[in-house]
């Protein structure tokens, strides 16, 4: 058995998926160490993995980022998603780096898995393949990799078609590189200088699919734009699947019998981290369908089910069903659509149950999330992170009553279905890395 190393940023939606994958690599008899923030030690510890801390001045609270994205908010356009990328991705590299170095210096890891932000990989990637572990990462994101054949990363737009397609794309990215792509990778390239690392091999959208040894995409084509420019050392493995027997059924809600009264049932959330204000979609759904012939079940993502009724300003609507939190795998199938705001987990976990949806996302990946969802024919894309209930009423009677977004959603559902267990993909991908530098030809690197 192996040992590895795991690493991610101290954000929820980075670094759940890569614990799930630490704990399937763990029941494989593996050792385990996931390196990341002090606020989820218990979310490690529980999945029974070893935990190690950031240092302090790069562990920060993803449910408070006030303070660390103060520049971004000041700025406007690209320039506060330049100031926010690099106070959450570029200013932490050489502390993260530094963490690295440790726990490797400390004991005798076989190989690193990443998730494709954590970008204090970046200088340890410089050195040539023999004088260092393998390093793989997981994309937890959709793909973000700078392309001909689609429209920059943020800007939310599906690819172009043809000739003027590419054209635009190109128009955008040289529109947007002054702003953004060259400031982000001179802010890089000057940290590194400073840790006396060599400049960086990619632009920072590029990095994890440039940089890495392999990188497991948590996805499927069918639900991302295609690109010439991807690399053979990605794949899509499909979403990390629902573990079996893993829900406690005992501990369902005591309304939970009225999910098969034979009325349509639509599930909203907005995750569990863009929900510190569930006015922004949980309430204008519940608003707009209170008159409709359907059950809505909500879930706050940890929040107080008080909330939802501060949010709505009074009681609940007699066919509205509210918990914190639902075990997806039985939720799911009882479900007819889906109103989210867009988490990039949570939209895969639903079409892989083959239902539609309707995507109303304005904060980190979503507004990217929510466009490949209407570009793949799965659903509505609302366009706004804070829709109004008549929109969300109108987008959900229509995903309810036009056969195509659901039978769209079941194609791309029997093709994550046909993959092979994405965890049985990711390991058997660190054993062969493993094996190779082992080889005869392999020298004893970090």
């Amino acid at each position: 058995m192996s040992s590895y190393l795991l690493c991610a940023p101290p954000i929820y939606g980075h670094l759940a998926p890569l614990v799930t994958v630490g704990r399937g690599l763990a029941a494989r008899g593996h050792a385990i160490t996931v390196l990341t923030g002090a606020k989820y030690r218990d979310l490690v510890t529980g999945a029974g993995l070893r935990f190690a801390p950031l240092p302090a001045e790069v562990d920060y609270d993803d449910a408070d980022l006030e303070e660390l994205l103060a520049p971004a908010s000041a700025a406007r356009g690209v320039g506060a998603i330049r100031e926010g990328m690099i106070a959450l991705f570029v200013r932490v590299i050489p502390a993260q780096h530094r963490a690295v170095l440790a726990l490797l210096d400390a004991e005798p890891f076989d190989a690193v898995l990443a998730e494709g932000a954590f970008t204090g990989l970046v200088p340890y990637l410089a050195l040539p393949p023999a004088e260092r572990l393998p390093v793989l990462g997981i994309g937890a994101t959709p793909v973000v990799l700078a392309s001909v054949d689609a429209a920059p990363f943020g800007a939310g737009l599906a690819p172009g078609r043809g000739p003027l397609g590419r054209l635009r794309n190109r128009a955008l990215a040289l529109a947007i590189r002054p702003g953004l792509t060259r400031p982000l990778r001179e802010a890089v390239d000057a940290v590194l200088a400073e840790i006396d690392s060599p400049a960086s091999r990619a632009d920072p959208f590029d990095y994890a699919y440039r940089c890495f040894d392999a990188l497991f995409q948590l996805s499927v084509a069918e639900l991302e734009y295609p690109r010439r420019e991807l690399p053979g050392t990605v794949r899509f493995v499909g979403p990390l699947r629902d573990a079996a027997g893993r829900a406690d059924a005992a501990a369902l809600p005591d309304w939970w019998s009225d999910l098969v009264d034979g009325r349509p049932v639509v599930h909203v959330t907005q995750g569990t981290i863009d929900n510190a204000d569930l006015g922004r979609l949980v309430a204008p759904t519940l608003r707009a369908l209170a008159d409709e012939d359907a059950l809505v079940v909500a879930t706050t993502g940890g929040r107080p089910v008080a909330d939802v009724q501060r949010a709505l300003g009074g009681p609940l609507p007699d066919n509205a069903r509210v918990a914190e939190f639902l075990p997806y795998d039985l939720l799911l199938p009882l479900v007819d659509a889906v109103v989210t705001n867009g988490g990039f987990g949570g939209v895969q976990r639903v079409i892989a149950h083959g239902l539609p949806l309707v995507v109303a996302g304005s904060t980190e990946d979503k507004p990217e999330v929510a466009a490949r969802v209407a570009w793949a024919g799965c659903g509505r894309n609302l366009l706004t992170g804070t829709p109004r209930p008549d929109a969300v009423r109108r987008a959900v009677r229509e995903v309810l009553t036009t056969p195509s977004y659901r039978l769209r959603s079941r194609e791309v559902a029997t093709a994550i279905a046909a993959l092979p267990d994405p965890l049985e993909v990711i390991a058997a991908g660190l054993d062969a890395a493993v094996a190779a530098r082992r080889g005869p030809s392999a020298t004893s690197g970090a």
